[in-house]
């Protein structure tokens, strides 16, 4: 070991590990080995007694797993926060984050009668104020009439509160045209992530000469390749295709799983649409397509659903997979679907509530059985996420007192995210060496930054990926907090970066002025010629 490299490996030992974890992630060339070295350090000397826990003992697939949304530039963005707060001069008086979708963070105003529901169940004698409007005042009554105790204090059902997956079960029907849903065949979860998790779970055979295969989408989010790393799983991904919109093509899909045949054993096929980190939302053909292509290869399909509310392009429509599969009738419509909601985006954006639901459709019953018993080892989801998703899936109706506000904050809600989805792509495209597809739903755009070779040969010198060089100067000169496109996964040679749309229409424009004067600096400076 040279000796800077040993001074190097030394200061790690006394760092907050914070700090050693956004360091070690961003530089890549050094990070197994200061990873050794601090584990030999640490589990000897914090009290002389052999750690039975070391990076060496630990469940490797915990050390696999990465999860790049909440990563090294976001530990750096709330440092350099810190450091504002304390005084410290910048080039800039803030951070703007960019980076993970949540919606209340950004600023966007909670929903009145969702909250008002959320405050009569969490301390019923509100009811007697009369201060809230009877609407809200009956569906809280409603909601704990099914619940222990009428307390939401009470555990639920493991697969939720059985008025409020009535409530789901009739917005899911609704939604569909009137194609039957079944409160059987949902459970409420902890988000969408928790009940993506649980089918992820239930696919994953024992290990052995191959592991358990699924299909995910190039670019992806994270919680996907993290939770498969996670489970010891092998991901197979298929490559959306940029050139048009971001959409699903057949042919690669073929590629994906018959290549991976040889290592793995396919099981199951995950679908984001409206996409994430992508934006695009499928055409009716292309999901058929995609059924089909599932019901020949034998795959489970697992819908990520989340974003169906977050539609702004003209020419564009959520199609649920359940209802497309269905219409298509035949051998299709006995495929295995789980499909899966949020509270945590659409108009709502109630992310820390973490209420979601998931439906199963065409699963064996002693499937349905084994997924009962799982979900019971967990006893419920948050209660107050379950009452959130009853009012997602019930909301006031015309002719009830809260309509009207309700309709009102809605509309406000998505005709905002429409117009900074416009904005974010008018001014993307505006850039020299930078190319953003429409953002036709979700709540992110994910443009191509063609990077110069200096600044490619730069990072590689300092074993960081291209697009993570770039987002860390961002970050660092402008205060600009985004996720590296190599995060989601992307082709080869290829650099993105992902920022949502969710600022206020006037902190957005600050983000687009600071990134427009970022990038043409380092255009500039990185320049080949």
């Amino acid at each position: 070991m040279n000796p800077s490299g040993g001074r190097l490996i030394g200061s790690y030992l006394t760092m907050n590990p914070a700090r050693m974890s956004r360091d070690l992630f961003s530089n890549g060339i050094i990070a197994r080995r200061v990873i050794s070295t601090c584990q030999t350090h640490r589990s000897k000397s914090d009290s002389g007694h052999p750690k039975v826990l070391t990076l060496d003992t630990l469940n490797p697939c915990i050390k696999t797993m990465e999860y790049s949304v909440r990563g090294p530039i976001v530990i750096k963005a709330t440092e350099i926060e810190k450091e504002i707060k304390k005084g410290l001069k910048k080039p800039f008086t803030d951070v703007i984050r960019a980076n993970i979708g949540d919606c209340h963070a950004m600023g966007q105003k909670p929903l009145t009668f969702l909250r008002q529901v959320v405050a009569l169940c969490t301390y019923p004698p509100l009811m007697d104020t009369k201060q809230f409007p009877a609407d809200a005042v009956e569906k809280a009554q409603r909601i704990l009439s099914g619940c222990g105790g009428g307390s939401i204090g009470a555990y639920s059902e493991s697969p939720g509160v059985e008025v409020i997956r009535q409530d789901v079960a009739a917005y899911i029907t609704k939604r569909d045209g009137g194609i039957s849903a079944s409160l059987d065949n949902i459970m409420l979860t902890t988000g969408a992530s928790d009940g993506i998790k649980s089918m992820l779970k239930l696919l994953k055979q024992a290990d052995g000469a191959k592991k358990t295969g699924v299909m995910i989408p190039i670019p992806q989010y994270p919680l996907y390749s993290a939770t498969l790393s996670e489970y010891n799983m092998h991901q197979i991904g298929y490559y959306l295709d940029e050139d048009t919109n971001w959409s699903l093509d057949i042919k690669e899909l073929k590629r994906a799983v018959e290549e991976a045949r040889q290592y793995c054993n396919p099981r199951a096929i995950c679908v984001i649409n409206p996409g994430n980190p992508t934006g695009q939302v499928l055409t009716r053909e292309n999901i058929e397509s995609v059924i089909k292509f599932a019901s020949q290869e034998k795959l489970i399909i697992l819908s990520d659903e989340v974003y169906q509310d977050n539609v702004y392009a003209a020419d564009r429509q959520f199609h649920s997979f359940k209802k497309v599969m269905t219409e298509l009738g035949g051998e299709y419509a006995q495929n295995e679907l789980a499909s899966f909601h949020s509270t945590s985006k659409g108009y709502m954006g109630e992310c820390g509530y973490r209420g979601g639901y998931c439906e199963y459709v065409n699963f064996d019953p002693s499937v349905v059985a084994m997924l009962a018993k799982s979900i019971s080892a967990k006893l419920c989801p948050s209660v107050s996420g379950q009452v959130a998703m009853a009012v997602v899936a019930a909301p006031p109706q015309p002719g009830d007192p809260s309509f009207e506000l309700f309709n009102q904050e809605k509309t406000v809600v998505l005709d905002a995210l429409k117009l900074k989805a416009e904005m974010a792509v008018e001014s993307l495209n505006s850039l020299p060496q930078m190319k953003c597809n429409t953002v036709q739903g979700a709540m992110y755009a994910f443009p191509q930054i063609y990077l110069p070779e200096k600044a490619i040969a730069k990072a590689k010198s300092e074993g960081k990926s291209a697009d993570f060089f770039y987002a860390y100067e961002l970050l660092e000169e402008k205060g600009l907090c985004v996720v590296p496109g190599s995060g989601f996964g992307q082709r080869e040679g290829t650099y993105h970066f992902r920022m949502t749309i969710l600022p206020p229409p006037e902190r957005l424009e600050e983000f687009l002025k600071r990134l427009k004067d970022f990038h043409l600096g380092f255009l500039k400076r990185y320049s080949d010629s």
